[in-house]
């Protein structure tokens, strides 16, 4: 009997392919990119450059209490958390990534004659948990600055109730919804409704006047869910571990909906010593601007347009399909992000210097082709 390991597998399939779950409506819902050894990653906005120093140190420790069940460490977790924000511990819910924040959300306010209401493009996920969940998936357009477009929005709530879901910043895009609009576009949404704000770049989100999280300065609206990861700016996307902070009774309703036993100890302690830090999230946060701005400057000398970013990656406008963007890049070994589906852009996660050198060596082969 001949046996077939998992990794043998991949390759006889074809390494590098993309597989995807696909919505009810058609559009990928989530995908997954299988690369060979040496491919560079600039595909899921990840931190090329690893954990914060803290959480390495912390982690490296837990895993010498592997053995354990987290029971313990959640709780501290929440009120680590919770101190951070300067909350009460039972505002916060501790997700196995933010992913499962917006599971839970879908689970607890969506389903059956029920809508999301959610912007196009945006962050998938939510879209797979509500249709999973037989819900109205109603999917608005960006306005033309690249914001979401509140006002649609607000008409399209204008009967039954659900949730909206804002990504700020938003992914794909990188752009931002200014603050004062979401604090009026809430004021006025039906109480049927509830929303669910993702920041999970916020921290890249320097240099706007226009934007500020709805945690540094909350909204007193029971409906408002600020979900946050520990993926982007801490580097912990492998690890899987978020929190969503909200009013007592709404935890409350998504609570039912967590996983048992969702924290990972180890990412739980590595997520305490990241928030504490304060100078390894910053030299992170100063670094990414930098290479946003290099890679800003390098596509403005190519006379590329592209959208203002916020964020740890950028959306290129691009001379040809992207799917044959996505593909001339895979063959030359680098990743960039899938298919959108927004016109001719793709989007390209911002990498350590070297591999953003080699991204701009196959974009300029591309170009002379």
């Amino acid at each position: 009997m001949v046996t077939i390991s998992r990794r043998r597998f991949l390759e006889q399939a074809g390494l590098g392919m993309l597989t995807a779950a696909i919505a009810n409506n058609g559009r990928i819902a989530l995908a997954a990119q299988f690369s060979p050894p040496g491919t560079i990653l600039l595909n899921s906005n990840e931190n090329p450059y690893g954990p914060v120093p803290g959480a390495k140190e912390a982690m490296a420790q837990a895993l010498l209490e592997a053995n354990r069940y987290p029971d313990a460490g959640y709780e501290d977790y929440v009120r680590a958390v919770a101190a951070f924000h300067k909350v009460s511990p039972n505002h916060v819910l501790a997700g196995n990534g933010s992913t499962e924040l917006l599971r839970m959300a879908a689970d607890a306010f969506t389903g059956p004659g029920r809508k999301l209401i959610i912007a196009d493009p945006t962050f998938e996920a939510i879209e797979g948990y509500a249709s999973a969940r037989s819900a109205q998936v109603v999917s608005v357009p960006l306005t033309k600055t690249f914001a979401h477009d509140l006002n649609r929005m607000l008409w399209t709530a204008r009967d039954g109730g659900g949730l909206v879901y804002l990504c700020n910043p938003n992914n794909p895009t990188g752009s931002l919804t200014a603050r004062a609009d979401i604090e009026a576009f809430v004021s006025k949404l039906p109480p049927s409704f509830s929303v669910l704000i993702d920041e999970a770049y916020h921290e890249f989100a320097t240099g706007s006047s226009d934007y500020l999280s709805f945690l540094d300065k909350p909204v007193e609206n029971p409906r408002v869910i600020v979900v946050r990861t520990f993926s982007k700016v801490y580097g912990m996307a492998g690890l899987r571990l978020g929190y969503g902070i909200a009013a007592t009774k709404t935890i409350a309703q998504m609570k039912p909906y967590q996983l048992y036993d969702n924290l990972n100890a180890i990412a739980a302690r590595g997520g305490m010593a990241a928030l504490d830090d304060v100078v390894g999230v910053r030299e992170a946060t100063e670094r990414n601007a930098r290479d946003r701005a290099d890679f800003m400057k390098k596509a403005a000398a190519r006379r590329l347009t592209f959208i203002p970013s916020y964020t740890n990656f950028v959306m290129l406008d691009s001379p040809i399909p992207t799917q044959r963007v996505v593909e001339h890049f895979r063959r030359n070994k680098i990743m960039i992000g899938r298919d959108f589906h927004f016109g001719q852009r793709v989007r390209v996660s911002l990498g350590k210097p070297d591999e953003m050198a080699a991204f701009w060596r196959v974009w300029d082969d591309m170009a002379r082709a």
